[in-house]
């Protein structure tokens, strides 16, 4: 393994993206950057068997569009992590912000904390690919927002109530997973509650064991706990605002 260290403190974001670039261009493995606050566009676009590890607070758009490498922040990450990521993973030691995983295609990410506002929006997914969103807190309004498919799973740790308002507003493909209650009242159009399946509780098993992994979490508890399962009401969840169907 080939290991590059670069200390971020003061470096414009422009040029430690092409730092970073400069370093897989001549054979490095894993990246460690030090010192991070809020450089954005980190790892965007790379195509590339490459470890990077983030020691501070990564700024937006970190992991989007990337496709394959593997990123691990020990800090908080500010809006759009993963944005539009086809594959890999993040692994982020803190909160996240805003649209985690926006418009995202593959690939997972897990945040061992908080996410914000519209996390998972417009995710999608093409017949076995598809992307994956874990929170080991709790998230904010407009969860799953317009999602076409992926996994969004709420580990809500803290056992305090869900009150993110609006989850799954316009929702048409994929599933959201939410530990505890999620009252009816706090659904948004297009989204309903179901009972869980079989395949429900292996794939949350198996995800929160990945969580454990990750962050030393047991995941046993969290796993055998209940879980509200949110889904689409159809798959044109605005049809009638545009046609007569």
């Amino acid at each position: 393994m080939k290991e590059v260290v670069i200390d971020s403190k003061g470096i414009h974001y422009k040029v430690l993206n092409f730092m970073i670039e400069d370093a897989i261009n001549a054979g490095a493995t894993k990246i460690v950057l030090e010192n991070v606050n809020g450089q954005r566009f980190l790892l965007d676009g790379v195509n590339a068997d490459v470890e990077l590890e983030v020691h501070g607070t990564a700024g937006d758009d970190l992991a989007a569009f990337m496709n394959g490498p593997r990123v691990t922040v020990y800090g908080n990450v500010q809006d759009g992590v993963g944005n539009t990521m086809n594959r890999g993973l993040v692994v982020i030691h803190g909160d996240g912000r805003d649209i985690v995983g926006h418009s995202m295609r593959g690939g997972k990410i897990f945040v061992k904390g908080d996410v914000g506002y519209r996390v998972g929006i417009h995710m999608k997914q093409y017949e076995d690919n598809y992307p994956v969103v874990v929170a080991g807190g709790t998230a904010m309004d407009f969860l799953g927002e317009y999602m076409a498919g992926g996994v969004v799973l709420i580990l809500n740790i803290g056992d305090a109530p869900f009150t993110g308002d609006w989850v799954g507003t316009g929702i048409h493909g994929g599933v959201i997973y939410v530990r505890g209650d999620v009252p009816e009242f706090l659904l948004g159009i297009g989204a309903k509650a179901t009972d869980l399946e079989a395949s429900d509780k292996k794939l949350i098993k198996e995800l929160a064991e990945e969580y454990g992994r990750y962050f030393g979490v047991d995941p046993k508890p969290i796993y055998e706990s209940r879980f509200t399962k949110i889904v689409p009401i159809s798959h044109r969840p605005y049809a009638k605002m545009y046609t007569d169907d």
